[in-house]
């Protein structure tokens, strides 16, 4: 099976480890809905590569001051502009057309 940096396999104590946190505060997280990982057997949890990337950013932002309700306000809206973008460019894609377009610059409309 082959891994990518959704598939989780990070346990609580790594994850924390990676993302120089501790555990109770990867667990508040996950309480606030700032980070979900994955549940095993209903209880234990596991990150994702992706999972860790969020809690050091998670991490950076509460280093600059940023308070908890404003980190998911910038999660929100950083998860809004990225879903804008994929269809921004879905649009992008659909408009494309490999139509030729004659234009003749001497021809006038008719009033």
């Amino acid at each position: 099976m082959e891994s990518d940096e959704t598939t989780p396999v990070y346990t609580i104590s790594v994850a924390a480890q990676l993302s120089d946190m501790h555990p109770q505060t990867l667990r508040q997280y996950d309480r606030l809905g700032l980070v979900c990982p994955q549940r095993v057997n209903g209880r234990n949890r596991l990150y994702s590569a992706r999972d860790v990337e969020r809690l050091r950013e998670i991490s950076d932002l509460s280093a600059e001051g940023v308070s908890l309700v404003g980190i998911q306000r910038v999660l929100q809206l950083e998860a809004e502009l990225e879903r804008v973008r994929t269809h921004l460019d879905e649009l992008l894609r659909e408009k494309h057309s490999t139509a030729l377009v004659l234009w003749n610059p001497r021809r006038r409309r008719r009033a």
